[in-house]
């Protein structure tokens, strides 16, 4: 069993997030004693499914309604499996997003740096799109794809 100060420095969230949570019904099984807080590691698997579902985008209203399919077991299998199947598209569609995002640094690093070479960005522009080296074309046309 862990303190509510223990699981804070564990998961680098403050204990009122933590409170947040609780106040919320996402610890619904959660030990008390004397009204202190005791987590076992049911709560930190529930905390680590918690802060990965929020970092995928998703409200604290809606994962109370998955801790609630949790508590009503077996016959929820299939709404579960399918939030966290959403979830991990809405992930997949935000890392193309970024991997575009990271390209057009890559390219325009690439491309600064050929100009301060030259003094000038003429002959650098005469190579895009087709003239570009493979790795800087590859990470180009990302970047400039839809």
């Amino acid at each position: 069993m862990y303190t509510i100060g223990q699981v804070s420095e564990m998961f680098g969230l403050p204990i009122s997030t933590l409170r947040y949570y609780d106040k919320q019904g996402l610890f619904p099984g959660m030990e008390r004693t004397s009204g202190i807080r005791k987590f076992s590691d049911t709560e930190l698997e529930a905390l680590r499914v918690i802060e990965c579902l929020k970092k995928s985008g998703l409200e604290i209203k809606d994962i109370k309604r998955f801790m609630d399919w949790c508590v009503e077991g077996a016959s929820t299998y299939p709404q579960r499996k399918e939030l966290f199947e959403q979830q991990r598209k809405t992930v997949e569609a935000e890392i193309a997003h970024m991997n575009r995002v990271l390209d057009m640094l890559k390219f325009k690093c690439w491309y600064y740096e050929q100009a301060m070479l030259d003094g000038c960005e003429d002959r650098v522009k005469e190579l895009i799109p087709d003239h570009l080296p493979d790795g800087i074309r590859r990470a180009y046309n990302n970047a400039h794809s839809n």
